[in-house]
């Protein structure tokens, strides 16, 4: 049995203080408090991941089983309590038994469903995929990934400029896949269009790593960022994921989007590859060779020039402390940070509650201590 003084803070509302006490079986209850506390302690929910391809040392595109369950640990560990796996675009002979690894994961509860990132992308938007694997979009291929992922694949993301993307979104509302648009040189009109088709027949939406490995907005030629912008702002199921980790968007941008959007249409993401929670060094992200240096994951170039951004290094943990210490509303913040909860259908996970503890206490510097994971602690 344990009991937490601390303050309680709450997506949206205000924080206060509490005693939260988590009996033998992981159960939490709480208490309000009438006085301020001053352990420095801080409360909230767990965080949701959406898009995450590994952590610890290890890839989800590519690594064993074992070595994925080390990398879904790792940012659980870190206060990620739902996750996805999220692969890259590879070849039919690499990417149907990757899926099937994770999905095995997904089934023991190691993870909580996959993302595929691709590969039905736009090679000049690759980024940090490789581009000898993008191919246009297949809905045979696209069937095989869901066959292989035994329904535990939960987002796919695809350009919305590739070959028959009426009948991915079509496989993705059949299957509750969530149709994430990203790699993209689009048009808005482009974009809006299968935005349309796609909230017309009921799919779920999020954009893929907003501004990332797409145009960039122009007062001329606003593009897939003003498309998605605009629906975030104007439809309740889409959202915009964001890496708000002060690299792969500055930290103005970031609070541009929430206060445009509101916080609940953002989604906060890792974006992580294997070097998070790890030293700089060289690592490798599907069929590419990174190199990690001060933190920043970059592909490795054979002149020694500087590579496209490959992936984060961050938690999304290490993103809600960022943007909180940038002077961003912990409630607001934990807003985008806990959304993603509710897009797989765990919404329970958002908010504190008695009941089975779904928690994370953080120390006075906004650092992770402890998680609770649908009652179980998660140790380090």
């Amino acid at each position: 049995m344990t009991d937490y003084i601390a303050t309680l803070a709450q997506p949206g509302t205000p924080a206060y203080p509490a005693r939260v006490h988590i009996d033998g079986s992981g159960t939490a209850k709480i208490e309000r408090l009438e006085e301020p506390v001053d352990t420095g302690l801080v409360i909230t929910p767990g965080l949701a991941d959406l898009h995450n391809h590994g952590g610890a040392g290890y890839s989800f595109p590519t690594s064993s089983l074992e070595q994925c369950r080390e990398a879904a640990l790792h940012h659980r560990r870190f206060g990620s309590t739902t996750l996805l796996a999220s692969t890259v675009s590879q070849t039919r002979e690499v990417l149907l038994p990757q899926l099937e690894i994770l999905a095995r994961l997904t089934e023991e509860g190691s993870l909580d469903g996959i993302h595929a990132e691709g590969p039905f992308v736009n090679t000049c938007r690759c980024g940090a995929q490789d581009p000898a694997a993008i191919v246009a979009g297949d809905p045979q291929f696209f069937q095989e990934m869901i066959d292989a992922a035994a329904g535990q694949l939960r987002s796919i993301t695809f350009a919305p400029e590739t070959a028959h993307a009426h009948e991915l979104v079509d496989l993705c509302v059949k299957h509750n896949i969530i149709v994430s648009l990203g790699h993209t040189d689009a048009s808005f009109e482009q974009t809006a269009e299968i935005l349309h088709y796609a909230t017309s027949h009921g799919a779920q939406v999020t954009a893929t790593h907003l501004f990332n490995a797409m145009p960039p907005l122009h007062h001329r030629s606003p593009g897939p960022i003003a498309a998605l912008i605009d629906a975030a702002s104007q439809h309740h199921n889409v959202h915009l994921e964001l890496i708000a980790d002060g690299v792969h968007l500055n930290n103005h941008t970031v609070q541009m989007v929430l206060n445009t959007v509101g916080y609940p249409a953002a989604t906060l993401v890792s974006d992580a590859m294997g070097a998070a929670g790890k030293a700089d060094g060289d690592y490798v992200l599907g069929a590419l060779a990174v190199t990690v240096r001060d933190g920043v994951a970059r592909l490795r170039t054979e002149d020694g020039s500087e590579g496209s951004i490959a992936g984060g290094t961050s938690r999304v943990s290490d993103q809600v402390r960022l943007q909180s210490a940038a002077g961003l509303p912990l409630a607001s913040v934990l807003q985008a940070a806990t959304s993603g909860h509710a897009l797989l259908g765990v919404g329970h996970r958002a908010g504190v509650s008695e009941g089975p503890a779904n928690l994370v206490v953080w120390d006075e510097h906004m650092h992770v201590r402890e998680v609770y994971r649908e009652g179980e602690h998660l140790t380090r």
